[in-house]
């Protein structure tokens, strides 16, 4: 999880971005009136890069991951969210703090499950290992209680394998659909699997077929491509895309 962040470098509005609607009214997200541009956000407040930059990682110093607009609106908190594409756009993000966000998000968005033991609920805190230690059974019972993260039963075998551990219904059931997944043609693309795993975080997700290539994970807000499952922003970067075979392995965040 990031920290409390100060942004020193300056950001400003390039003012002849014309994809950008420009107030003259004060930053309606800190109330400051500075000479630097404000532009208006999807919700209508005025704002500037430095001012929705600091909300952002505010947001996520609180453990929210959906950020959402702070300006008042008639005696109340606008509350309406903002995309991930437009904190990037609107806050002016480097590639350097778009992945800070992209990482902290995926962090956030973690689920919880419920210890078969003593039926609490937890994180993982390695997302790469499915053999969990429930902290609440050792004190409530004084000893150790491990279980699976996957089949949600007590661990059984040695150290974890990447994909089960040795109780016999231990399956992955979204690894085996994502390397089972049926194979089709996507934007002129021949043999791209249907079925991805978001590289981020590991949200599975189909593609509609429809649109362009880019798909945006609804989990940590991630935009990456469907085709060579790079983020939007290094794909783009690149002079040709390639197709990458069906995944093996589920990605997941790791700090």
């Amino acid at each position: 999880m990031m920290t409390t962040k100060q942004h020193q470098q300056e950001k400003s509005y390039d003012p002849r971005d014309s994809t950008l609607k420009f107030v003259n009214r004060k930053d309606e997200i800190t109330g400051d009136d500075y000479v630097s541009l404000r532009a208006e956000m999807s919700c209508g407040h005025a704002a500037t890069p430095e001012s929705v930059t600091g909300w952002c990682y505010e947001l996520l110093r609180q453990k929210q991951y959906k950020f959402t607009c702070p300006a008042d609106k008639n005696g109340r908190r606008c509350g309406a969210e903002w995309t991930y594409q437009e904190v990037c756009k609107m806050a002016c993000l480097t590639t350097k703090e778009m992945q800070e966000l992209e990482q902290t998000m995926a962090e956030l968005a973690q689920p919880v499950k419920q210890c078969p033991g003593c039926r609490s609920y937890l994180r993982r805190t390695d997302p790469t290992n499915l053999r969990v230690l429930c902290t609440t059974c050792c004190d409530i019972n004084g000893q150790p209680f491990e279980f699976c993260w996957q089949c949600k039963n007590q661990w059984r075998g040695p150290q974890p394998r990447a994909d089960r551990c040795a109780n016999h219904n231990c399956t992955n059931e979204t690894l085996e659909l994502l390397k089972n997944c049926p194979l089709t043609t996507l934007f002129g693309y021949n043999d791209c699997p249907s079925i991805r795993a978001c590289p981020t975080c590991g949200t599975v997700l189909r593609h509609k077929g429809t649109g362009c290539n880019n798909l945006t994970c609804p989990t940590c807000m991630s935009e990456f491509c469907f085709l060579c499952l790079k983020l939007t922003i290094i794909c783009e970067e690149g002079s040709l895309c390639s197709v990458v075979p069906r995944q093996t392995s589920i990605p997941t965040q790791t700090k």
